[in-house]
């Protein structure tokens, strides 16, 4: 289970079977519905942004999204929707940076 104290969430694309998850640019579509969400509230053309609170990255070859905690204070429905996302598509969650796929201390 992931702790209450960590400040980011990794949502990691791999399913807890191990499979890659599909499609491709999942972490991408995911943050982007998520850029309104931000420090100060929307602003005119923050939808063409990634919120600082939901950012994509790559770890390795492993893509995943990092989900700052600010965003359950600013807006838990938004946090829930991320949190959701991820158990409905059966995605490893993680409170701690993965160091990569395959290797000691990787996921998978």
């Amino acid at each position: 289970m992931v702790a209450n104290t960590s400040k980011e969430l990794f949502i990691l694309g791999i399913t807890r079977q191990g499979k890659t998850f599909r499609p491709s640019d999942w972490a991408e579509r995911l943050a982007g519905v998520m850029g309104s969400f931000r420090p100060g509230g929307p602003q005119p053309g923050s939808h063409l942004q990634y919120s600082p609170w939901c950012i994509p990255t790559s770890i390795g070859a492993l893509k995943c999204v990092i989900v700052h905690r600010d965003l359950r204070d600013y807006n838990v429905m938004a946090w829930d929707f991320c949190v959701n996302f991820a158990k409905d598509n059966d995605l490893q969650v993680s409170d701690t940076r993965p160091l990569a796929v395959g290797g000691e201390g990787s996921v998978g």
